[in-house]
């Protein structure tokens, strides 16, 4: 199987998946993960990496052509895909995630249900 029928594969695949949130994982032909990402709506984002208008030379083209298998793991919210997109880019730390690879830091939200009187900034 030639490139092009994987890619049109994945195109295919892509155009599957449900509209829901969630995260979704890019496997490279060695089976590592190579890029993890978040979406509200899986079939649209992972969609998105396989049209016509993506410029050669670029890091999303390179990447596209890397792509042997689509993985993802459906969200409750989008908030919920965001927490843990944080998770696994720290755990496969992929290649072509830039942000959150390193063990510096951890992603976190606090929620306050208090009303603040007085703030001077």
């Amino acid at each position: 199987m030639n490139k092009s029928n994987i890619n049109q594969n994945l195109k295919d695949y892509a155009s599957n998946l449900p509209m829901s949130p969630g995260c979704y994982l890019y496997s490279d032909i060695n089976g590592h993960v190579i890029y993890v990402g978040k979406a509200k709506s899986l079939k649209n984002r992972v969609g998105s990496y396989f049209s016509t208008t993506i410029q050669p030379g670029t890091k999303t083209y390179a990447l596209v052509n890397k792509i042997h298998k689509i993985d993802y793991i459906l969200a409750e919210s989008e908030l919920e895909a965001f927490v843990l997109e944080a998770e696994l880019i720290k755990k496969y730390k992929p290649k072509y995630n830039i942000n959150l690879k390193d063990d510096k830091s951890y992603l976190y939200i606090v929620i306050r249900n208090q009303k603040i009187n007085d703030i001077n900034i």
